[in-house]
């Protein structure tokens, strides 16, 4: 490697890091780390809405968070979104190629579109492409990159005083666990989430929290039989 590449534009010696090539062939510092699942609570999510503000970037922020949290899609998925993949009218988004190269449809409520509107129209002025785009720059219009909205998410998140790892998965993680608590079957929440193994679904329902467990347990009806057997032992 010559003399000249280990140096900036201003003469100053560039770290190796930051050089093409560095990192070939290592493995990411988080590879094989599990995160506990951990999905934030209601009232933090719209912590961080609030937080995000008035601003076009404020309103394609709440646009994603509702997009992951109300759909359920994975951050991948989200940002593959183009806008002839939105159906307000039948309350749908088409997942093109979701993991795996599969594609499905799901819904999200009304809520979750009404919060989404504002960014469509700010949409609408920019170039055609990707739902979730660069806002600013010659660059406007292009996509939004993964480590651009991970880096957005966690500056809110500080902001707004909430106190624990807020990443776009968590969401996902929170919209699972959310439709296990309104009651929808597993099986619907599988499709929805777009997992061929409902084992895999399973893990994502794992955030309940153990309260919640034991106070549904401690709410169960004594068990039911014949009055003329009774219950007593």
């Amino acid at each position: 490697m010559s003399t000249r590449s280990m140096v900036d534009v201003g003469g100053r010696r560039r770290s190796p890091a930051t050089l093409p090539g560095f990192h070939a062939g290592r493995p990411p510092r988080n590879k094989g780390l599990h995160y506990p699942a951990d999905p934030p609570r209601v009232e933090e999510i719209i912590a961080i809405m609030r937080q995000a503000g008035p601003s076009p970037h404020g309103d394609r922020a709440r646009g994603l968070i509702v997009v992951l949290w109300r759909a359920g899609l994975r951050i991948a998925e989200a940002l593959a979104l183009g806008e002839p993949d939105l159906d307000e009218r039948r309350g749908a988004l088409l997942v093109r190629h979701g993991k795996g190269g599969k594609r499905r449809e799901v819904g999200m409520d009304d809520w979750g579109w009404e919060q989404l509107r504002p960014w469509l129209a700010r949409r609408s002025s920019l170039p055609v492409g990707r739902l979730f785009c660069i806002i600013d720059g010659p660059t406007c219009g292009r996509p939004w990159t993964p480590s651009a909205v991970r880096t957005q998410l966690r500056r809110l998140a500080v902001q707004a005083g909430v106190r624990r790892r807020f990443a776009p998965h968590q969401l996902r993680h929170a919209h699972a666990v959310e439709l296990a608590r309104e009651g929808v079957p597993l099986n619907v929440i599988q499709r929805q989430l777009g997992h061929t193994d409902l084992g895999v679904t399973s893990i994502y329902l794992q955030g309940i929290d153990n309260a919640e467990i034991i106070n549904t347990i401690n709410s169960r009806r004594a068990p039911m039989m014949p009055a003329s057997a009774g219950l007593r032992l």
